[in-house]
């Protein structure tokens, strides 16, 4: 054998070693070359943002795959705070929760992942992702250097980002990069040592070569407190903006390193009693078209995110804007061959009778677990341990009110809405800044309830130290209200457990007449049956509420959401076949908060395969608690 025989083969054995052990995997920022690097070479990423929180985890393989065939490369999401530690020192990464199997199942699929953990993170999401007990006490600073706000981030990052470092791509993972906070530059805090402080937390957990990123708007007001040294600052904006300029100003933070469009948003967000909102498919596709033909990576906010901003509707339907997308990226990187995932099928099951079981004041022994809580001044939802859903706040008239007598909330101290009744009469609805006043009548030594629904916190800006309940005095005439008792109600597990019944008891049966042309909160319930012998039963559907005015709804002891049809623009909610049976009958319940149909008409709701999402609204002012997109 000739020493150059050998060298061959040793070169051979050598390759083919290196080839079964894996080259070692890199993700980088390449700024000479003002791009990324994947294992050296260069990258580009074209990206969809997905929330496994807002998809049941049956649908988070259907929904991946379906991305993936309209030609991304990558995912985005966002870790909500709130969502896996909903009491301190209380962790769920289950089920619907188990972000690491989302994460994995992505990886499975092809796709690489953009991961934003927060702490903040917007999101259309309660609270921006944080969680209400931080608001225990009272005067936090969020996002901000404040000792206990910062106490509460290390030890929930501790948690969470060493069960992210072994799916970091250069671990084996699919994690490509991770962004520190969110849009940071639009807070008022403009906290340095916090975005410092944060860097090096999440540096020290997942090691120096994480990409770490920041993202803020495409202005130089932005970045200029969103961006620091040390984490690649990207920036986010729509089809309507000066692509340029948004590039631009990107560029003045980071003179070199690849474009980067963060959230690029394919739709925007519906509020209360506005219009649905839309975004034409063919001004989306061609901006994606402009950003892509300058070498930029983008990702789409949101690709699938509810009832609007999307390319792939709630229920994992292709939309007109799925296919035009698909057809833009096509043009820049091959798409996937093979059958892209049908739309899920839909099923009409028709109209469901609903009979009246009892109100929220008869049932108040079964729904609140934990006893009434006494006060001479109301507290906030947090301060008795409440942190989603309805709290009853009760208390006396201390005079006669013989005449219509203002009942006030003068500090706009109603968070969100408080459904009023005196001994068992409906007399209003005090609405956050919206309806401040509303007069009632009553005997001195009355029972004054006023029913406090939580609406959702503010999830953007500076208000989102967001209190709920009654979070000032109200007053009557000119006096303050005192002596009051608040009843913490559990209505999901109240529901879930089946304890909601008929009952004679008093104020069950309707109430007397009510000067406002309202009906006492009311428990409502009805079933039908799913046959089993029918192939693919059960199937998605939608439940919608002819007459009804306001409430929520459970299917199964499911909480499905809110019914709002008489403000809209939503009247529809989706129902996805998971939380369905055919092995017995399906249970409705619904809290009718204001008036249902029943006494003048049919007693029923509805499934039907058809979403009705944009019905004519009045567009007068109206709380608006989400404010903008990411």
């Amino acid at each position: 054998m000739t020493l150059t025989f050998l060298l061959r083969v040793g070169a051979i054995v050598l390759a083919l070693l290196g080839n079964s052990l894996g080259a070692p995997r890199s993700f980088s920022v390449d700024y000479k070359n003002d791009c990324f690097r994947k294992d050296g070479e260069e990258f580009r990423y074209i990206s969809g943002s997905i929330h496994y929180n807002r998809i049941p985890r049956v649908y988070w393989k259907d929904r991946l795959l379906k991305m993936y065939m309209a030609g991304l490369n990558t995912i985005q999401t966002y870790i909500p705070w709130n969502f896996h530690e909903p009491s301190p020192n209380q962790y769920n990464f289950n089920g619907d929760r188990d972000v690491q199997h989302f994460l994995q199942l992505a990886q499975d699929i092809g796709l690489l992942v953009i991961l934003r953990p927060g702490p903040y993170i917007c999101a259309e999401w309660d609270m921006g992702g944080l969680p209400a007990w931080l608001l225990k006490k009272r005067s936090i600073v969020l996002r901000s250097s404040d000792p206990d706000y910062i106490a509460a981030v290390d030890k929930w990052m501790g948690k969470l980002l060493p069960m992210m470092k072994p799916l970091l791509y250069q671990n084996g993972g699919p994690i490509i990069s991770v962004q520190v906070e969110n849009e940071y530059g639009s807070y008022f805090a403009c906290d340095y040592n916090y975005m410092s402080h944060l860097s090096k937390l999440f540096q020290g957990h997942l090691g120096d070569e994480a990409v770490l990123f920041t993202t803020d708007g495409a202005g130089l007001s932005y970045l200029k407190c969103g961006s620091i040294q040390g984490l690649y600052a990207t920036v986010d904006f729509g089809p309507g903006s000066n692509i340029s300029a948004a590039f631009n100003a990107q560029r003045h933070a980071e003179p070199h390193g690849p474009l980067v469009n963060s959230e690029f948003y394919a739709g925007w967000l519906d509020h209360w009693g506005s219009r649905h909102a839309t975004v034409s498919t063919a001004i989306v596709a061609k901006a994606l078209n402009e950003i892509l033909a300058l070498g930029a990576n983008v990702n789409l906010y949101m690709f699938i995110g509810g009832t609007n901003l999307v390319p792939m509707a709630q229920a994992g339907d292709l939309t007109e804007k799925y296919f035009a997308i698909r057809e833009v990226i096509k043009r820049y990187r091959k798409i996937p061959e093979g059958p892209i995932p049908p739309s899920t099928p839909k099923y009409a099951y028709g109209v469901v009778k609903m009979a009246k079981v009892q109100t929220v004041l008869s049932a108040l022994e079964k729904l609140s677990f934990s006893g009434p809580v006494k006060s001479i001044y109301p507290l906030s939802f947090i301060e008795i341990n409440q942190v989603f859903g309805f709290v009853l706040y009760s208390t006396k008239l201390p005079v006669n009110c013989s005449t219509p007598t203002p009942l006030s909330s003068p500090l706009n101290g109603v968070h969100d809405r408080a459904y009023v009744s005196v001994d068992g009469v409906p007399m209003g609805i005090l609405e956050r800044s919206k309806v401040l006043t509303i007069n009632i009548t009553g005997s001195s030594g009355s029972r004054v309830d006023l029913l406090v629904e939580n609406m959702g916190r503010l999830n953007y800006g500076g208000g989102i130290n967001d209190f709920k309940g009654l979070v000032s005095n109200l007053t009557l005439g000119e006096d303050v209200l005192s002596g009051w008792t608040m009843y913490s109600l559990n209505i999901d597990e109240a529901v879930s457990q089946g304890l909601i019944q008929k009952t004679q008891a008093p104020g069950s049966s309707h109430p007397a007449s009510s000067p406002a042309g309202l009906s006492l909160p009311t428990f409502y319930s009805g079933s039908f049956r799913i046959p089993d012998g029918i192939p693919d039963l059960p199937q998605d559907t939608y439940v919608q509420f002819p007459g009804w005015r306001k409430g929520q709804v459970w299917i199964n002891g499911f909480n499905l959401g809110r019914y709002w049809p008489v403000r809209g623009p939503q009247v529809t909610l989706f129902v996805p076949a998971n939380v369905l049976s055919t092995a017995a009958p399906n249970n409705v319940t619904l809290l009718e908060l204001e008036g249902s149909p029943c006494t003048t008409g049919p007693c029923v709701v509805e499934f039907t395969e058809t979403p009705i999402l944009n019905t004519t609204v009045s567009t007068g002012p109206c709380p608006r608690l989400f404010l903008r997109g990411g």
